[in-house]
């Protein structure tokens, strides 16, 4: 019954460093978003007709900081470009390659906490 992922929803606490850190770092564009009667913000991929990212604005995030989800992934490319976003930024992040030649894998926090991993073709370098 299930045909694919429609999107997520973080909470965030500081409304400019997420959108910075989502649109402004990692591409993703500020969209359509229809009046929910609360503050919010709806992220696209570039191009995308669906939003894959919704943000609440108005809302505490959660005690525990993660809850059940670990992280969320994104398929990206242009990894060498997002390294040196990254880099000039000072921002930590773990980069790995999946077991047998698999795609690259880039881990990094966003400015609430939520681990978001960046999936990476494997013909990429470093």
């Amino acid at each position: 019954m299930i045909h694919g992922m429609n999107h997520f929803t973080i909470t965030a606490r500081d409304r400019a460093a997420t959108l910075d850190f989502y649109v402004g770092l990692l591409g993703l564009v500020e969209g359509r978003r229809p009046d929910l009667g609360f503050p919010g913000s709806w992220l696209y991929a570039p191009g995308g007709e669906q939003a894959i990212l919704h943000v609440y604005w108005d809302r505490p995030p959660p005690a525990q900081a993660t809850g059940v989800i670990d992280h969320l992934a994104f398929s990206a490319s242009d990894l060498k470009a997002v390294k040196a976003r990254l880099d000039a930024r000072g921002m930590a992040y773990e980069l790995r390659r999946q077991a047998g030649g698999g795609p690259w894998q880039l881990f990094v926090l966003d400015p609430n906490g939520a681990k978001v991993e960046l999936d990476f073709d494997p013909a990429e370098s470093p």
